[in-house]
């Protein structure tokens, strides 16, 4: 809409205010509102200042818009009766809130005056509208409502993506007491997560709605909040009248509760939505009725879709009007004093406005880009080292320490990280494990098999069958202070879910400055090569949309000597730096024991020390030649075979390197090798247009002037059939072969 609405609607409260009478009487502000109202007439006033506040902000964001000085312009205008919510919770409720949560905020922290957290809403506010460097919660990157005292993790989400891991967050609160794992918030805190009548039906809201009900089916405490401001549009579509309510209100195992009408009406139900939530410790949706003032956003020509009468029909249901009139009429306040908050906070908020644009923005990349990947290597390395006292040790193995071991099933790589998780449960008790079939049946290919056991049902999880679930359970785990290693059966399904790494989990320390992450170990089994099992979804071989992650590190071992040290690694990383990993282990190689003939046992390896891991950027070399072969996973196995053959029937001698890190690649290892090297052929398993490494691996030495014949060897660009047709699009080890003699001819 145009600013002549926004004029429109304020002129219409201005007029109301100076033509109104004051009661023949003056409430208390310790007296109710109303007759039995819970709201008192000083507490009704401050939810009306903090509502102003966020108006106010709403008009000067678009003032400052028409001259080219803020940035946002998606408005809380209508939404205003949020604030309610905000001054019912406690400052120590972790609160997601989406964009129109403006007034929510200015109540918030409210809250945290009283518990004396300093901080300026409008200020704070202004500079975020205006991407200034100053803003205390994301510097700037994006418009988003948080602070780290105040415990408002930012969140980006338009389409209630953050539901899984608030949802997350309140499991974590009793887990991790049952865990004796000190939360950063009180046990009897609950979770709060706002979010608007269309996102109610994205796939990751029910997805989110559900987890939360299944787990108190279960009998877990979830004290978690569901606020759906319904506003009834979904930015020009109409929600359809008593969707919400008849879409929710009937679910088993979630209360429901509405909330509209008069201010001290809406007050008694969020307060008993707030009281059910705290009390029972159980899943509550509150659908807090709203009207959208001024369209989408500054930009959204809402006479395209909406009819004029329709607009005016919604701005004469202005919140703030009905307050004002309610405050006017109990006698809770005067006309008079009325104005001279509204006078007042305007020019608050004007002056606010006006000192942000004077702010400076990030100006360089490296301030942009600062708290993405934070890496400590001296930290992490210190950590990957931590030991567990060996006695200790050797007692929880019944004396059967894994490097004794020298049974060939005790030796593969699956063994080898069945070990390593274990020893990282004893000697890390935030660890939580969790997922698809890990505790009973202990993985679909044993990995985690005997961990329930060992460690019981609080530390190893069997969800349900939903990796959206599973990853916003590790995102609000790790807010929590747990380290959670969560598996995902499949890499194909890691796609079902790929949002919550890219939009939610991977962003969030960059929107908050580094202030809030989420750590966690993803371990999925991955890759093709699959025999006698497999077909598209269980065997995938794209990792272009991981890649394509900023800030997520990629890791996949080859052999299970690596896989323990590299998990290692990963662990440390996530704990240490707060880093999301995702830890892409080979099927086909879980219980591979031989190399190049049946039974050599060439595959097989021992158990690390503890203390021994791999850091990202330390990579594997194997063998001896001018051919250098650039590879991964399946591929350095294959690549072995190859170069064994290339050097006995064609007298070409190849190194193999094992990048091991897929993202960020290891570029110093990859250069000193190159450069030791008369020809660099890269072998990348995944799919040929973009769906792995070696576009990345050749551009880079090329650009850098390797000066060196390059070449590549990829699978073709198809999904992957069922049965021996898989091997006609997967890579060989003679496609390897041809295409190192042909590399050799150039």
């Amino acid at each position: 809409m145009t600013i002549d609405r926004v004029s429109a609607v304020q002129d219409a409260f201005d007029r109301y205010l100076d033509s109104a009478q004051p009661a023949p009487f003056e409430l208390a502000p310790g007296a109710p509102l109303t007759e039995g109202a819970t709201l008192t007439a000083g507490q009704a006033l401050e939810i009306f200042e903090d509502q102003l506040l966020s108006r106010a902000i709403d008009v000067e964001a678009r003032r400052l818009k028409t001259t080219g000085r803020s940035f946002y312009t998606i408005s809380s205008a209508g939404h205003e009766q949020n604030a309610v919510v905000g001054s019912l919770l406690r400052t120590t409720d972790p609160a997601f809130l989406h964009y129109r949560s403006g007034a929510f905020m200015m109540a918030r922290t409210r809250r945290g005056h009283e518990a004396g957290i300093a901080g300026d809403p409008v200020l704070d506010t202004m500079l975020s509208i205006c991407a200034s460097a100053d803003d205390p919660i994301a510097r700037g990157r994006h418009k988003v409502w948080g602070s780290r005292a105040l415990w408002v993790p930012p969140q980006t989400s338009t389409i209630a993506s953050h539901l899984p891991k608030a949802v997350g967050a309140a499991f974590a609160l009793a887990r991790a007491r049952r865990m004796e794992i000190e939360p950063p918030v009180p046990h009897d805190s609950i979770v709060c997560c706002t979010f608007g009548d269309a996102s109610a039906n994205h796939a990751s809201a029910l997805t989110g709605i559900t987890a939360a009900r299944y787990a108190s089916r279960r009998g877990n405490p979830m004290p978690i909040l569901f606020v759906c401001e319904d506003n009834g549009l979904g930015i020009s579509v109409e929600t359809p009248r008593r969707w919400i309510r008849d879409t929710f209100s009937g679910y088993p195992h979630l209360r429901y509760f509405e909330a509209e009408g008069s201010l001290d009406r809406i007050h008694a139900t969020v307060k008993a939505a707030v009281d059910t939530c705290r009390s029972q410790r159980m899943p509550v949706f509150l659908r807090l009725v709203t009207v959208r003032l001024w369209g989408h956003a500054g930009s959204d020509i809402e006479t395209a879709y909406r009819s004029r009468e329709d607009i005016r029909r919604t701005e004469a249901a202005d919140p703030l009007l009905a307050n004002a009139k309610l405050l006017i009429r109990t006698g809770a306040a005067t006309p008079d004093r009325l104005q001279a908050l509204v006078d007042d906070t305007r020019a608050r908020v004007q002056r606010a406005g006006e000192e942000a644009t004077t702010r400076s923005h990030l100006s360089t990349v490296a301030e942009v880009i600062e708290p993405l990947a934070p890496w400590h290597e001296s930290a992490v390395r210190a950590d990957a080292a931590a030991r567990v006292d060996p006695v200790r040790r050797r007692d929880f193995w019944n004396g059967e320490l894994p490097e004794d071991a020298d049974t060939p099933v005790k030796r593969t790589l699956a063994a080898h990280l069945s070990a390593a998780l274990t020893d990282e449960m004893l000697a890390r008790p935030d660890v939580l494990v969790f997922g698809e079939d890990v505790g009973r049946k202990g993985g679909v290919y044993y990995v985690t098999a005997g961990l329930q056991k060992r460690f019981g049902q609080t530390r190893v999880i069997d969800t349900h069958l939903d990796e959206t679930s599973i990853l916003g359970l590790a995102q609000g785990a790790g807010l929590l202070g747990l380290l959670p290693i969560p598996e995902i059966q499949y890499l194909a399904y890691v796609h079902n879910a790929v949002d919550q790494l890219r939009g939610e989990a991977s962003s969030l320390s960059f929107f908050s400055d580094g202030q809030y992450q989420n750590p966690m170990v993803v371990r999925i089994a991955s890759w093709a090569y699959q025999k006698g099992f497999g077909g598209h979804f269980h065997n995938d071989n794209s990792i272009g949309g991981l890649r394509d992650i900023p800030g997520l590190v990629l890791a996949t071992p080859s052999r299970g000597d690596d896989a323990v040290r590299m998990l290692r690694g990963a662990i440390a990383l996530a704990r240490s730096c707060g880093r999301v990993v995702a830890f892409l282990e080979p099927i086909a190689l879980y219980h591979e024991r031989d190399l190049y003939e049946e039974g050599d046992g060439l595959w097989l390896s021992d158990y690390p020390a503890p203390g021994e891991a791999l850091l990202p950027g330390e990579v594997g070399l194997h063998g001896d030649g001018d051919l250098l072969i650039v590879t991964y996973a399946n591929g350095v196995r294959m690549s072995l075979q190859a170069a064994r053959t290339l050097e006995q029937e064609h007298g070409i001698r190849a190194r193999v390197l094992d990048l091991r890190w897929l993202n960020p690649l290891p570029w110093k290892a990859i250069d000193e090798a190159a450069a030791q090297a008369d020809r660099v052929l890269v072998v990348d398993e995944a799919r040929a247009t973009g769906g792995g490494i070696a576009e990345a691996v050749v551009a880079h030495l090329a650009e850098s002037g390797c000066g060196r014949p390059l070449a590549s060897v990829r699978a073709t660009d198809s999904f992957i059939p069922l049965g021996p047709a898989a091997n006609l699009v997967l890579i060989q080890p003679a496609d390897i072969v041809e295409a190192a003699r042909a590399l050799a001819k150039r």
